[in-house]
């Protein structure tokens, strides 16, 4: 599919993909709060390898194509989307209207990054 590997693409598709890492890294151990921090750190450390290996390919691709403010941006806006999500499915915690709200008007204070002047 030509469309996945276009410059603009690809590297929007391995933010996402390592922003699931890292929010995996950074929260799913919140499952498991009984275990050891030791191992909770060991294994967030584990799992953030991966991310940065999705991460670093998906900027220094996208610089061709994007700021480094816009590929900021992408990450930041994507990064809400994940988080929602994972803290939904897999934290079961509920989101209310004030935190939609609030992403919102993030995800439009990042449209302004991407408005031409």
């Amino acid at each position: 599919m030509p469309f996945l590997t276009s410059p603009a693409v690809a590297p929007v598709l391995l933010l996402i993909a390592s922003n699931v890492f890292m929010t995996l890294a950074w929260y799913g151990h919140l499952r498991f709060k009984s275990s050891p921090l030791t191992l909770a750190i060991l294994a967030s450390w584990g799992i953030a390898f991966v991310e940065y290996c999705l991460a670093v390919p998906a900027n220094r691709m996208g610089s061709a194509v994007y700021s480094t403010a816009q590929l900021k941006t992408i990450q930041e806006v994507v990064t809400l989307i994940v988080f929602a999500g994972f803290s939904v499915l897999y934290l079961r915690e509920s989101l209310g209207w004030n935190h939609l709200v609030g992403f919102a008007l993030i995800a439009a204070g990042a449209a302004f990054v991407f408005h031409r002047p």
